[in-house]
């Protein structure tokens, strides 16, 4: 599996964690209803993803992520 597939399977992975963990959540411990649910989870989860990316470098392809509750941009082996 190349770099850039494994980035945006992990991305795709952490958004659906997030997107349907708040979900549940909004869900049961809110007054909101309707479309106001998904879309509430759709925000947050964009926002707390973290954010992977394949990157061509001398070395290779490489494997980068960057998330709001890490300082900097870590690479991934």
């Amino acid at each position: 599996m190349s770099k850039k597939t494994k980035a945006f399977v992990y991305q795709l992975v952490s958004f659906a964690v997030i997107f349907f963990s708040v979900r549940y959540l909004t869900a049961t411990f809110t007054n909101l209803t309707g479309y106001w649910i998904p879309i509430t989870a759709f925000v947050v989860g964009t926002i707390l993803a973290p954010r992977f990316q394949a990157i061509s470098t001398r070395d290779g392809e490489k494997l980068f992520m960057k998330w709001l509750f890490i300082k900097g941009i870590k690479e991934i082996k």
